[in-house]
């Protein structure tokens, strides 16, 4: 079997069109038909259904369309580790990241060290759903990700440590009612009238806002979806709704304070109490300990090629310097 045949196999498979696929190959559509048929021949099977209006899989091309990115991966990942016989001179590491503010931990920062270390190593970044991006690591298309997932969330066959778990508040407007109940809300507590600014579904923040209404016995409600934090956070203090977010992601690192500088009896008159955010937002904690943004770093360790293993070891030295808050060493 050719590999190239199973490159132009899976080019069909993710346009339904041997014409895109042809050209997203750089190959005519007539060579590219033959390689298919070819493939069909070595497997003993027809791949795909053809009309004139639609190209489908068919059950043997669906069964090896996982089989077929596995191998790719494969091929590449020995690639990778001859590659770092010459001490990661070179190479490629494909690496999913968080739509949101990751952890306390700045990504950032752990891609500007693992550079500093390896300059031959190219970066392939991509910024996906949490459950989307799992999927790809449990498929050899990434090889490392960052996922908004907690540890029971994340695919059997993976790999993982906890990054980070930050606490999710609730963000209502100024004059909401909950606002004027002190610091601290219970989901429950909620209007059965509220309505839900979401984030992206299939989301690991989606998932956990989800699972603390679940504990709480409330429906989420009718909901927007936003694809932003700061946007979720800018249409609760327009009113629209309510929104909960990470805690980071709104007021940084630091912890909530016992108390909020606008509660308590030296709150001025007319002010909300709650933790003051931009746009006259409010944030409140949540009483659920369970509702948390848990931050995972996911992967495979059976088909970890060098430059991940290598990337995977300065994020624990950034957590580890983040959890004691000491530098870690750069070797150069």
């Amino acid at each position: 079997m050719d590999l190239r045949h199973l490159k132009y196999f899976l080019a069909v498979a993710e346009t339904r069109n041997f014409t895109q696929a042809a050209a997203s190959c750089y190959v005519a559509q007539s060579a590219l038909s033959q390689q298919i048929a070819r493939l069909e021949k070595d497997v003993g099977a027809q791949l795909f259904s053809r009309t004139s209006r639609s190209v489908r899989l068919t059950a043997a091309g669906e069964l090896l369309e996982p089989l077929a990115r596995r191998i790719l991966a494969d091929v590449d990942n020995a690639q990778a580790a001859l590659d770092a016989l010459s001490g990661l001179r070179r190479g490629r590491l494909r690496l999913g990241l968080l739509q949101t503010r990751a952890s306390s931990v700045d990504l950032v920062e752990v891609m500007a060290d693992y550079h500093a270390r390896h300059p031959g190593i190219d970066f392939h970044v991509t910024n996906a759903p949490s459950a989307e991006m799992a999927a790809a690591v449990l498929a050899g298309e990434l090889d490392i990700a960052v996922v908004g997932l907690g540890p029971r969330q994340v695919p059997d066959g993976l790999d993982h440590f906890v990054l980070d778990s930050d606490p999710l508040v609730l963000v209502v407007p100024a004059d909401h009612a909950l606002a004027d109940g002190g610091d601290v809300v219970d989901l429950a507590d909620l209007p059965d009238t509220h309505q839900l600014i979401q984030f992206t579904r299939g989301s690991g923040l989606r998932r956990q806002v989800e699972a603390a209404f679940a504990r709480a016995g409330v429906e989420p409600g009718q909901h927007f979806q936003v694809g932003q934090i700061q946007d979720m956070v800018r249409l609760a203090a327009r009113g629209i709704g309510v929104t909960v977010v990470p805690r980071s992601s709104v007021l940084g690192g630091d912890p909530l304070p016992e108390r909020s500088p606008v509660s308590g009896p030296d709150t001025p008159p007319g002010a909300a109490p709650g933790y003051a955010l931009p746009y006259g937002a409010r944030a409140l904690r949540i009483t659920d300990e369970a509702a948390t943004h848990t931050i995972c770093v996911v992967h495979d360790s059976k088909r970890l090629a060098p430059a991940a293993a290598a990337f995977l070891d300065v994020v624990e030295r950034h957590a580890a310097r983040d959890r004691d808050g000491r530098s870690p060493a750069i070797d150069r």
